[in-house]
């Protein structure tokens, strides 16, 4: 099953369980979903929704911090919900120790030799990594392993 046709089924299942929150988090990760296609007039697969969920994950992060740095813990518990049902439909995330090793490999499968083959190491890293690891911490990691 497709993640388009999963996150269809969830959104379903909130209808009828009549979850408001859940089915509001999923509405909304929906349309991204299809504005994106009607924008770029295409059929998003996995990956493309992946990457909008991951997204959609990050500006809710930024939106809790700002709330919280605002004194308004309400609405960033909120975000913060929305941020726990979004992360669902996430794949498990990678171990300090599988993000090592991916890069070790990444690394010798470019055959990168320093600094500026860093965007070789990042083009082989990122399909393997989308959506299960912080793509900054990502991009630190890379180029202490490189320098």
């Amino acid at each position: 099953m497709s993640l388009k046709a999963q996150l269809q089924d969830e959104q379903k299942a909130a209808m009828r369980a009549k979850d408001k929150q859940r089915l509001g988090t999923l509405r909304m990760l929906m349309a991204a979903v299809k504005q994106r296609e009607v924008d770029e007039r295409i059929e998003l697969d996995d990956e493309q929704v992946l990457a909008i969920i991951v997204k959609q994950v990050k500006q809710r992060k930024d939106a809790a911090e700002q709330f919280i740095a605002a004194t308004r813990q309400d609405l960033a518990d909120v975000e913060l919900a929305e941020i726990t049902v979004l992360e669902e439909f996430l794949p498990k995330p990678l171990s300090e120790e599988e993000i090592s090793e991916l890069i070790s490999a990444a690394i010798s499968q470019s055959g990168a030799a320093g600094m500026q083959d860093m965007g070789k190491v990042m083009g082989v890293l990122k399909p393997q990594v989308q959506g299960r690891a912080d793509m900054g911490a990502i991009s630190a990691a890379v180029r202490k392993q490189l320098a």
